[in-house]
């Protein structure tokens, strides 16, 4: 189980393989070298970013706090709706507009496909260690001709390779587009033992469940959290057992763990389900063995 206040971190920059202007805060992280490591942020983006259509070998699931994010041809993320992001489905390429501030959480994790996801230090190692063969810019890195390997290459999988030492496989894409989801257009579901607490589920992806809703909490309300989930305090203020929930609180339960959330005044929360990847573990854990 871990807690952390957001407000308390400090933005910093990142995302410099992309180009343009990024700053995040790490709100959670996994464990670094897992196939289920993971890691929710909340970023804000400048609007001369800029990120090329490309795909992942991880998932991603995106709430737009401020602003909106353009993917061209597969939508608009706009402020207050979620992004699915599956992996292997193109997407993109990513622009925002140059006029007020841009904000958006997001959870990025292995996903089906058992490839894992790279740490944020990992990331900046690796792109640290890239330069001395090329240059990233507008989101693809650019080999030198005297260096060996691809010569362009999409500046994230160049990194993973990097840090791997072996060359990326995309996984199958289970899905041909992401998802852009409006929660103004569902319902609020009252959930049955939990007198004033309501529940918007938006939708379970892939064999491995990843998942994605809403909780709203009338004031005094209780209900209970648990694992394998994510869970970030939108709006309102209340407690999960001695810790104090206010808003971009950040919670994380793992598999077994449970706690009560209880809200002092109106509260709204964001609620994100990790795949179950445990069998994978396992099998990576017996082959390194």
């Amino acid at each position: 189980m871990k807690f952390v206040q957001a407000d308390q971190l400090t933005f910093v920059r990142g995302l410099e393989h992309r180009g343009g202007t990024f700053h995040s805060i790490i709100m959670m992280e996994g464990e670094i070298g897992t196939v289920d490591n993971f890691q929710v942020s909340y970023g804000k983006i400048g609007g001369d970013f800029f990120s090329p259509r490309h795909r992942h070998n991880f998932e991603q699931i995106r709430y737009q706090v401020q602003g909106t994010l353009d993917f061209a041809r597969d939508g608009k993320l706009e402020a207050g709706m979620v992004g699915y992001f599956p992996e292997g489905a193109p997407y993109g390429p990513q622009t925002q507009s140059a006029d007020g501030e841009v904000a958006t959480i997001v959870l990025q994790c292995g996903g089906a496909s058992g490839s894992g996801y790279l740490s944020q230090d990992e990331v900046r190692a690796g792109a640290a260690a890239l330069k001395a063969e090329g240059e990233f810019k507008d989101g693809v890195f650019h080999r030198r001709v005297d260096a060996p390997g691809k010569r362009n290459v999409d500046g994230y999988q160049a990194i993973w390779e990097h840090v791997n030492g072996r060359p990326m496989t995309y996984p199958k894409a289970r899905y041909s587009r992401p998802f852009m989801m409006n929660p103004e257009h569902y319902s609020w579901v009252p959930l049955e033992q939990a007198a004033g607490v309501s529940e918007k589920s938006l939708g379970t992806f892939t064999e491995r469940r990843s998942s994605v809703s809403f909780l709203k909490f009338a004031s005094g309300a209780r209900h209970y959290a648990f694992g394998r989930n994510v869970f970030v305090v939108l709006a309102g203020t209340g407690k999960a057992g001695n810790q104090p929930l206010r808003r971009l609180t950040t919670l994380y339960l793992d598999r077994g763990e449970r706690i009560d959330l209880e809200a002092d005044e109106a509260m709204e929360v964001l609620r994100m389900g990790l795949p179950n990847l445990a069998d994978l573990s396992q099998q990576v854990a017996k082959r390194a063995a």
